[in-house]
């Protein structure tokens, strides 16, 4: 049976994605909503074996803010060392957050289970990851969120206390943090790409 909405629909919509900056806390869209979105993709993303290894930690109100109280201490004098103040900047104050997180226990387990093809479980498992990050993205942008991807886990003193603050396993892996919120500037433009016959590859009869 056919989806609901059309192949341009969908095209149209990862299309629209972008990374955006810098983001505001005056948003239309309810906490319960946002958090539907996460719970839809979470219900809904592709993983191998069906393992579903990704696991979301999702920051609303008084826990983002205190999030971004301790990167701001821990992180952002390293970020504005290595990248610049711009992005050091840039990296601050935003509405909300979810982060991306990988169970190594469902990791090791799949490859117990799957012997033959245990050396690729972690690989997959990145696979799963990015996809989620990419749905949720995607849904949040077409809600009227601004959206940016960022790895805080570069960082190690952050992941060990964002660990610490919310009592996280220590058996989980942070991958990636999502921040979003309220675009403040035009959306931005699709940047430049390596022209499509240099990455796309067809051989038909």
């Amino acid at each position: 049976m056919a989806a609901k909405i059309s192949t341009n629909d969908y095209l149209t919509a990862i299309k629209y994605r972008r990374s955006v900056y810098p983001l505001s806390d005056k948003v239309d869209v309810s906490d319960d909503r946002i958090v539907e979105i996460i719970k839809e993709v979470a219900l809904t993303s592709p993983s191998s074996y069906n393992t579903q290894p990704g696991r979301f930690t999702v920051l609303l109100g008084a826990p983002h803010k205190k999030l971004w109280d301790m990167i701001s201490e821990i992180a952002t004098p390293i970020i504005t060392q290595h990248a610049g103040e711009e992005m050091g900047k840039a990296m601050e104050g935003r509405f909300q957050i979810v982060l991306f997180w990988e169970d190594n226990t469902v990791v090791k387990k799949s490859g117990e289970t799957h012997q033959a093809s245990a050396h690729m479980f972690p690989q997959w498992s990145e696979h799963a990851d990015a996809m989620a990050q990419i749905q949720i993205w995607t849904a949040l942008e077409l809600e009227g969120l601004g959206a940016n991807l960022q790895h805080m886990s570069a960082i190690p003193p952050v992941e060990e206390a964002i660990r610490k603050e919310w009592n996280i396993s220590a058996d989980w892996s942070l991958k990636a943090n999502m921040n979003f919120g309220a675009p403040t500037g035009d959306h931005p433009a699709r940047p430049d790409k390596i022209p499509v016959d240099q990455t796309v590859t067809v051989f038909k009869s």
